[in-house]
């Protein structure tokens, strides 16, 4: 399983970026975690080859979708989380080149059904 792709995750929660991280590395996922846009910022700049990111959108401003922008651009698949369901949400994700959204609460199996679907 160390073969899998790597997933890079984005939370601002670092209780929640920890727990999603763990889950990913148990399921034999290399991970890569960002808390903040700079550390975002780093992590697309960066040498490694990112297969897909769950970016949880909660608690950061506006410049998210700019670093979504940037993910399309590298054709790096990105799956948005959110707190809430929102048309608004909905509209810039999809602007913005997600692959997906999903809204919280999310409960391992469908992260699961997202993995298999995209990578």
């Amino acid at each position: 399983m160390s073969d899998k792709s790597t997933i890079l995750v984005v939370d601002s929660n670092h209780s929640n970026l920890e727990l999603l991280s763990q889950q990913l590395g148990r399921e034999g996922y290399q991970t890569l975690t960002a808390a903040s846009i700079a550390e975002l910022d780093k992590a697309i700049q960066g040498k490694e080859k990112i297969a897909l990111s769950l970016i949880d959108i909660s608690g950061f401003d506006q410049h998210i979708w700019q670093c979504c922008e940037e993910l399309h651009k590298a054709k790096t698949l990105f799956i948005v989380i959110s707190a809430q369901r929102s048309s608004t949400i909905q509209r810039h994700s999809m602007e913005h080149g997600a692959s997906g959204l999903l809204v919280k609460p999310i409960y391992w199996n469908i992260y699961t059904q997202c993995l298999v679907t995209k990578l």
